[in-house]
């Protein structure tokens, strides 16, 4: 059995700002989702994986998809099937390993891809951009990314 850690105690400054970024996480991605859906009929977690692929050239195995998207492998597993569904993705099985798979962009997932990304651009912009400065906003990635290379394996 492990043993009790202590606690660390963290200064108000920090605490306060990890409890802004919560909250401000959390509203933001709720208002894009709700404005992704109504103004795209997409979600956005639709919209995530669409974009991910996108990015990474149009095809990605479902493991790293997985890591670029927040969701366990099960948990994409089954948006990949309801995305799949709809026409905008599919699947290959991986000529080098018959356990892997890859998820790849059809045309009719860039179609709605690139209906989609004004209607999130705007969000983006209209709920976080404006309201930060360019010199704020490097500082906000020099910061993340700085948390993030500690954090990702």
């Amino acid at each position: 059995m492990a043993r009790p850690r202590k606690v660390q105690e963290l200064d108000e400054p920090h605490l306060e700002a990890w409890r802004s970024f919560l909250r401000a996480h959390a509203r933001l991605t709720e208002v894009l989702e709700h404005e992704l859906s109504r103004d795209a009929g997409l979600p956005l977690v639709w919209y995530d994986v669409l974009i991910q692929l996108h990015h990474a050239g149009g095809r990605l195995r479902m493991h790293d998809l997985a890591r670029a998207v927040l969701l366990s492998r099960a948990g994409l597993t089954r948006l990949v099937d309801r995305i799949s569904a709809d026409g905008l993705v599919e699947r290959e099985p991986c000529p080098d390993d018959r356990r892997g798979t890859f998820v790849l962009l059809t045309a009719k997932g860039i179609a709605r891809l690139e209906e989609a990304r004004p209607v999130h651009h705007d969000g983006i912009q209209e709920h976080f951009g404006r309201h930060v400065s360019l010199r704020e906003a490097a500082t906000l990635r020099r910061v993340f990314d700085r948390v993030l290379r500690q954090v990702e394996p």
